[in-house]
């Protein structure tokens, strides 16, 4: 149960496929688990404890996930968009270990830390490459092992360290993915971050389906554009912030290639998936909810779900185009109550999941209750029919009144005013009410509309109670690189222009 056995899987049934790079020149199965055997022999021979990562999305992540694991040594991709005393600090936690550093402004950013060794991408790619050095024959097999660690993306407070361990990993890869399932021909672009849990069950599930990766290493519309097409891309995988602009930069030639777009980290709205939907009719969407802490992905709605949502005319067939789909094979799903009780269906509250694949594990900390499990933190419903609806942190709740407000529910229904391209709703102090409903409002180019006219608009969508009685509007809302609203940032920044 070690995620060294999927990378010797692919090798030994697809070994002639291409599996990371151009269709020119990029490396074979075969060729790929042979350099991460070698990666793991430099680390072993070098008495390596951890393998970090400091590094754009490049060919260099899988094989470091891999060697590592070959290694028996953890993986930890850090974020290299943190601030410099941010990743500093992040590091000197990781030590010892040696960090695989893109080039040297990573080494100006850090400087010297006791214990931790840099290693340039480009000699662990040269050492992989290497023919002299002897790889690695046999991976370790203790499943419990720490396999990764991902530091969390919080935007307040010290990083969380979670912990993955190999049967987190495989079991959530061999319950989701057929094996060698991917045809010759496909091909998939993945954008997102190495640090970030996608990027890692990205290397994991394409290596066992079979399918070529080509890695982009920064977002930008066009580049992400012209590359599917060069590369005739036929999975792809964005956020929704992603997906909006690749829509806008869309010209008549399309994308002829693709056949399927999931995309995930947070919620998508409504007009953008619309819209795709009749800009892509012969793709098949997917929308995947996960968790850092459950080794990806919870819930899917699959491409199928999005047809027949689409397509209907019954509001809540067609509302399921809100939802993140139904639990993935293997997880248990629940809504629960203030005091952990289970809910019936359509009733909110916090989402708890459990399953093989289902880590809730930080070091230091153990999050799993003694039955297996692992509340969220997400507030959210599952329908009559399964279908789970996520509504964010509870963290975010607005608690208007002793009334409990859904900040996703209400920017849901903002975002349905066609002079809005964008939103974020939050709570705001209220002398009255404890607290108000506020909106920071990006209004479509060219477009204007009036506060009282938003306000009447979600009124008659919802209720009173939810209409923003703060409407700020702004040129953009600030996002992570992977797609998470900062909504924190956006309340700060209104807060303190009312208490000005």
């Amino acid at each position: 149960m070690n995620i060294t056995m999927l990378s010797t899987m692919a090798a030994d049934g697809m070994g002639d496929r291409i599996a990371a790079g151009g269709l020119a020149d990029g490396l074979s199965f075969s060729e790929l688990d042979l350099r991460a055997r070698r990666v793991g022999a430099l680390l072993v021979a070098g008495s390596v404890e951890r393998l970090g990562m400091i590094d754009l999305n490049s060919d260099a992540v899988p094989l470091a996930l891999l060697g590592a694991a070959y290694a028996g040594v953890p993986f930890a991709p850090l974020n290299y968009r943190l601030a410099d005393d941010r990743l500093r600090a992040v590091v000197e936690r990781l030590a010892p270990a040696t960090v695989v550093v893109a080039d040297g402004s990573v080494a100006e950013r850090i400087g010297t830390i006791a214990g931790i060794t840099l290693l340039p991408r480009h000699e662990l790619l040269a050492a992989a490459a290497d023919a002299a050095v002897p790889p690695i024959a046999e991976a370790p097999s203790d499943p419990d092992a720490v396999a990764v660690l991902l530091f969390t993306s919080g935007t307040s407070g010290e990083p969380k360290a979670a912990i993955l361990r190999h049967h987190n990993l495989v079991s959530y890869i061999l319950s989701t993915v057929e094996y060698g399932g991917a045809g010759p021909d496909e091909a998939a672009l993945v954008g997102v971050p190495p640090y970030h849990v996608a990027g890692v069950s990205a290397v994991l599930s394409n290596l066992f389906a079979g399918r070529r990766v080509v890695r982009l290493e920064s977002f930008d519309a066009r580049v992400w554009t012209d590359l599917a097409r060069r590369e005739q891309i036929t999975h792809a995988m964005v956020v929704p912030t992603m997906l909006g602009r690749i829509l806008d930069d869309l010209d008549g030639a399309g994308l002829p290639a693709l056949r399927s777009l999931s995309y995930g980290g947070g919620p998508m709205p409504l007009p953008v998936i619309q819209r795709a939907l009749e800009a892509f009719p012969g793709v098949g969407f997917v929308n995947a909810y996960g968790l850092t802490e459950t080794s990806s992905t919870v819930a899917v709605l699959g491409p199928d779900d999005h047809r027949e949502a689409f397509a209907s005319s019954d509001p809540q067939v067609r509302a399921r185009l809100g939802s993140v789909g139904r639990p993935v094979p293997g997880l248990d799903v629940s809504i629960r109550g203030p005091e952990g009780e289970e809910l019936a269906a359509g009733e909110r509250g916090e989402i708890w999941v459990r399953g093989e694949q289902v880590s809730g594990e930080y070091v230091g900390h153990r999050a799993t209750r003694a039955d297996g499990w692992f509340p969220t933190r997400d507030a959210g419903m599952l329908d009559d029919s399964g279908f789970l609806y996520v509504f964010g942190r509870l963290d975010d709740v607005i608690v208007r009144g002793g009334e409990n407000l859904s900040p996703g529910e209400i920017e849901a229904a903002v975002l349905e005013h066609p002079a809005v391209a964008d939103v974020a709703v939050f709570g705001v102090p209220d002398p009255e009410w404890g607290e108000a409903v506020a909106a920071a409002v990006v209004l479509e180019p060219g477009a204007a509309v009036a506060a009282d006219d938003l306000r009447a608009h979600v009124r008659a969508l919802l209720r009173s109670t939810c209409a923003p009685a703060v409407v700020a509007f702004r040129e953009e809302l600030p996002y992570t690189d992977t797609g998470k609203l900062l909504r924190r940032v956006v309340r700060d920044d209104v807060v303190s222009g009312i208490q000005s």
